[in-house]
């Protein structure tokens, strides 16, 4: 059964840094595209970044080019985990963060509908 499971998620002052972990299970990331979403209350699902396997043993990925400067996303085939480093945390980042998953290699997005498969959620709450 084909699982993600969110954390790393919490409380950040401002200007902090926190790094999400998406742990997937029954499956293996070489054959999936990772997408790391967030939602903060009242607004639409917006696609934050996207990893994929680029057929070589390395990686492709895409970054919403306003968060490019602080965010990185990352994976460890070993682990089977993707994750988000997030830095220079701001109070706009403050939302709740999923990672979701695709049959795809070579293949990244930013769209949710792209996606099949989504984890349960970590929460991001950025204040002072």
């Amino acid at each position: 059964q084909l699982q993600l499971v969110e954390s790393g998620g919490g409380l950040a002052q401002p200007w902090g840094s926190l790094r999400l972990s998406c742990a997937a299970s029954g499956f293996t990331l070489d054959e999936y595209t990772i997408g790391w979403f967030r939602q903060a209350p009242g607004k639409e699902r917006e696609g934050v970044s996207s990893i994929t396997s680029d057929g070589n043993g390395g990686s492709t990925f895409s970054t919403l080019t306003s968060l490019k400067d602080r965010f990185t996303i990352s994976r460890d085939n070993a682990k089977n985990t993707v994750y988000l480093q997030m830095n220079s945390l701001k109070p706009e980042d403050t939302a709740a963060y999923y990672c979701a998953a695709m049959r795809a290699i070579g293949h990244v997005s930013l769209i949710s509908d792209s996606y099949d498969y989504w984890g349960q959620g970590t929460q991001v709450t950025v204040s002072s």
